[in-house]
C-alpha cells in the first residue's frame, strides 16, 4: 500500500508541470549592438559593443568589422568607435565572422547637438505556451549599479498548480538551458519585481517560465523595444 501511494504522488508531481509544446532548441543566430545610441553629438565619440549568439542562443566570440554608410558624417573604425563628425544621418552596419556564416546588424544614427543614449526600459507581454494560465505585460528597466529590474504588471496572472515554477533571462526561449535563473516564482498574481544584478538592458531577449522539476516550457514574453 505505501508503494503504491508513493508512485501515486510521483505521478500527480510529474503531470503538474507537463507542456504542450515540443521543444526546440535551435534558434537564429544574432548579432546584437548592446549599447547603442539615438543621437551622437557633433565631436563625441562612442565605443559600440556586440555581441554574437550563436544558433542555440549562447555568447560567442567573433570577429567583427564596423562601416558608416556615410563616413563624413559618422566616421566609425573597424572595432565600433564612432565618431560625430557633420551634422546629419547615417547607418552603421556590423558584420561578424562566425561558425554559422556571416552574419549582420545595422543601426541609424543622427548626428546633432546632443549625445542622446537609447531608451532606459524595453517591454513586452508574457504568453503561455501550456495549457496552463500565464500572462501578463512586464518591463525591463536599467537602475543604477549595473542592474535591472523586472516589472510584472498588475494584470499578470499564472496558475497556482505550478509549484516548480521558475522564471529566467534568455536568448534561447525554447529551453532554460544557459539562461539566467532569477528565481522560483512565489507571486501568482498582480504586480511585482524582480531585480537582476550584473546584466544589461540588452543581454537578453526573452524572458522565460520553466517548471523547473520537470524541465519543462510553461511561457515566456519577447524583449522588445
Amino acid at each position: 500500500m505505501r508503494a503504491s501511494f508513493l508512485w501515486i504522488a510521483v505521478i500527480l508531481l510529474a503531470t503538474g508541470c507537463i507542456g504542450d509544446d515540443i521543444v526546440q532548441d535551435a534558434v537564429e543566430p544574432e548579432l546584437r549592438i548592446i549599447n547603442p545610441l539615438d543621437s551622437l553629438a557633433v565631436g563625441d565619440s562612442h565605443q559600440f559593443t556586440v555581441q554574437y549568439f550563436n544558433g542555440i542562443g549562447q555568447p560567442e566570440e567573433a570577429t567583427v568589422s564596423w562601416t558608416s554608410s556615410d563616413p563624413t558624417t559618422v566616421g566609425v573604425s573597424a572595432d565600433g568607435l564612432a565618431t560625430g563628425l557633420q551634422l546629419g544621418n547615417a547607418v552603421l552596419q556590423v558584420e561578424a565572422i562566425a561558425q554559422e556564416g556571416t552574419i549582420s546588424a545595422s543601426i541609424a544614427l543622427a548626428v546633432g547637438d546632443n549625445t542622446v543614449t537609447s531608451g532606459s526600459f524595453r517591454r513586452g507581454i508574457i504568453r503561455s505556451t501550456s495549457s496552463y494560465l500565464l500572462e501578463g505585460d512586464f518591463e525591463l528597466h536599467a537602475v543604477e549599479g549595473g542592474a535591472v529590474e523586472l516589472r510584472i504588471a498588475e494584470n499578470y496572472r499564472a496558475s497556482t498548480s505550478l509549484p516548480g515554477l521558475y522564471v529566467y533571462l534568455t536568448n534561447n526561449p525554447s529551453t532554460s538551458v544557459g539562461a539566467l535563473e532569477i528565481g522560483r516564482v512565489l507571486d501568482f498574481s498582480g504586480e511585482h519585481t524582480y531585480v537582476i544584478e550584473g546584466t544589461g538592458l540588452n543581454d537578453y531577449s526573452h524572458v522565460l517560465y520553466f517548471c523547473k522539476p520537470f524541465n519543462v516550457k510553461v511561457g515566456d514574453g519577447e524583449i522588445m523595444d
